[in-house]
């Protein structure tokens, strides 16, 4: 389509800007709840039960933010792309293995997975200060609560 059928509230440039930053947090949140299923269902260990259920909660976490930021993106005039070639090709998340995994394991390796994202956030976050404070405003959302699923998947190893 030629034409788009949503106008944007921003300018060419913060609308390319933000849309770039909208993107690739999307792909990076699509994978992370496809990595947190996986390690769900392949999860075994003495403490199967909390982390198989943490790993629901960090899923539902970035399915709905996964959803914010596909819809503030068509919001602003750019169409999201969540499809599973544009995710394999494009998250910059660490992968997972896909076989059995014991606790320690899936919480190291969510720890890592965390940590990955957040970092990759932080200058979304930044840049986003110049383009777009409404969709800033929710990558410090999505930041804040990564960070605090971080920090509680770190307390695991404790």
């Amino acid at each position: 389509m030629t034409n788009s059928p949503i106008t944007s509230p921003l300018g060419q440039a913060e609308k390319e800007a933000t849309g770039a930053v909208l993107q690739s947090t999307l792909v990076d949140l699509i994978d992370l709840s496809l990595i947190a299923k996986q390690a769900h269902w392949n999860v075994v260990g003495k403490n199967f039960r909390s982390v198989h259920l943490q790993l629901d909660e960090l899923v539902a976490t970035a399915r709905t933010y996964t959803d914010q930021v596909a819809e503030r993106s068509a919001a602003l005039g750019v169409p999201p792309n969540g499809k599973a070639r544009t995710v394999a090709e494009n998250s910059g998340l660490p992968d997972f293995p896909a076989d059995w995994q014991q606790e320690t394991d899936v919480i190291a390796a969510i720890v890592d997975i965390l940590a990955t994202l957040i970092q990759r956030m932080r200058p979304r976050i930044d840049e986003t200060d110049k383009t777009d404070l409404v969709t800033q405003d929710l990558l410090i959302e999505i930041t804040k609560q990564l960070e605090e699923a971080h920090w509680m998947w770190q307390a695991q190893r404790a």
